[in-house]
Parts: C-alpha cells; structure tokens; sequence
C-alpha cells in the first residue's frame, strides 16, 4: 500500500528538504519505488537533483491545475527507482489562485491520488510556514514526518502544527498519522544537542526515530553539486544516518 509522507515544519532550516532528499533516495535505493514531490516555491528539492527550476515549463504547479500531462511533469532521477515532480517559482500564485476556488485543499490530494497505484512511497517537500499550499500538502498525505533541529528554537511551533493537523482531521474528515519527529543537526558532543534530544523523547506525544541526523558538512556540500549524499559522499556520517532512517522506516511499516 502506497504511503504519502508530508516533511513538514513551519520552521525553516531544520533540514526539511534536506530529509526530503535523501530520505527518499534511500528508500529507492533499498528497492523501493519512490516519488518526490517538491510543493515549495524555493524549489530547493528541485535544485538539490541538478535541475534549473527557471528553466522549467511544466512543474506541480501545472500539474494540480491540470495544465500538463503526467509524462511532462515526472522527472527520473539519477536514482535508480526514484522520482520527482519538480517546483519553481509560480507555485507561489497558486496561492492566490486557489482562494476563491472550491474544495481549495484538496487540490494536491486529487492530484496524488492518480499516481498513487505507481509508487511505493510519495514524499511531499512542504514550504516552511502554514500556508495553504501547507494545507494541500497535509490534507494530501496519510502521514507526517517532522524534523527537528536539535536546538530549543526548533522546538517552537510545534505544537502549532499538530493542533493544525487536528483541526484538518476534524474539519476536512482526513485522519492524518505522524509517523515521527526527526532529530536533525544533532551533534553528540554539544551539551545542547543532548538536551534538546532528551527534551524531544521525554514530550513529544508520538514516534520519535531512533535514527539522528547529525551536522555534517557533505549533507550541506551535496545540494550544490545536485546530487543526493548517497552520490557525493556515501561514506559520511549524514550519508550512513539517512541509510538508517530509511531502513528503520521499512521496518515500521
């Protein structure tokens, strides 16, 4: 069965995106049939694979639209069994545009409920903030991973996140899981890091992944040179992380 996973915070730099990428790379990689879905007007999951988002005629945003077909709009990766839809900068009209429209949230889910037969796992790269592009991508998803920087402004907002995915549930009959907070830039030795890790495990009300994402200089590097960590260096303590993120998602299925 299909899982439709948002990577949502309404905090940027928490490595959202970067969680998006190679999250999903893994999971191809471990021979699963993945689909990236960057929904960010930044278009950084775009630019993360190699590609100009300038440079695109057909992107998600024509796509929820039903302005391009399905064959214009999927792009293969240099990733084996990998995905994506690409994003660039006029998906953010598409937040003007969908106001006076009805059923305005569930645009994206309508979209990704056509491909659904087609792929192990759907990611969906939300922007940073509670939008309603945020709205589209949550009501689309069955599932919510969320990644927290492991400072105490990271954990900020979260609260606000859940309480909106309660509000989705009950006022637009969805029934959205969190599958998990992920601890990112957690670095072992910083006292800080250890706490805000203690902090999240002991009161954060749902699934907290074993696995840590720590700072690492190649996860920073990679999206500059447009490849995922498991192409620039798969050797790097971001690289292996990711590996077991993926897996440990595998086995929770």
């Amino acid at each position: 069965m299909t899982r439709v996973i948002a990577i949502c915070n309404q905090k940027g730099g928490v490595g959202k995106t970067t969680a998006a990428i190679n999250l999903s790379t893994y999971l191809a990689a471990l021979g699963k049939k993945v689909l990236l879905i960057d929904f960010d007007p930044q278009a950084n999951a775009t630019s993360g694979f190699g590609i100009n988002p300038k440079e695109l005629n057909d992107t998600i945003y024509q796509g929820i639209f039903g302005y391009a077909s399905l064959e214009n709009l999927i792009k293969k990766t240099i990733i084996s069994n990998h995905h994506l839809i690409p994003a660039n900068q006029h998906l953010a009209g598409a937040l003007v545009e969908l106001v006076p429209m009805e059923e305005r949230e569930f645009y994206l889910k309508k979209f990704i409920d056509r491909l659904r037969p087609e792929y192990d796992y759907i990611f969906i790269d939300l922007p940073p903030s509670l939008s309603l592009l945020t709205v589209n991508g949550l009501v689309a998803s069955d599932e919510i991973l969320m990644p927290i920087q492991c400072e105490y402004y990271g954990l900020e907002g979260l609260s606000q996140l859940l309480e909106t995915i309660d509000l989705i549930n009950v006022n637009l009959n969805r029934d959205i899981k969190i599958a998990g907070a992920l601890l990112t830039m957690y670095n072992k030795r910083e006292r800080l890091s250890r706490e805000v890790a203690v902090e999240v495990r002991r009161h954060f009300p749902h699934y907290v992944f074993e696995a840590e994402i720590p700072r690492c200089v190649s996860l920073a590097e990679a999206p500059s040179f447009g490849k995922p960590i498991i192409l620039y260096n798969p050797n790097s303590s971001g690289a292996l992380a990711y590996e077991r993120l993926a897996r440990e998602i595998i086995e929770r299925e």
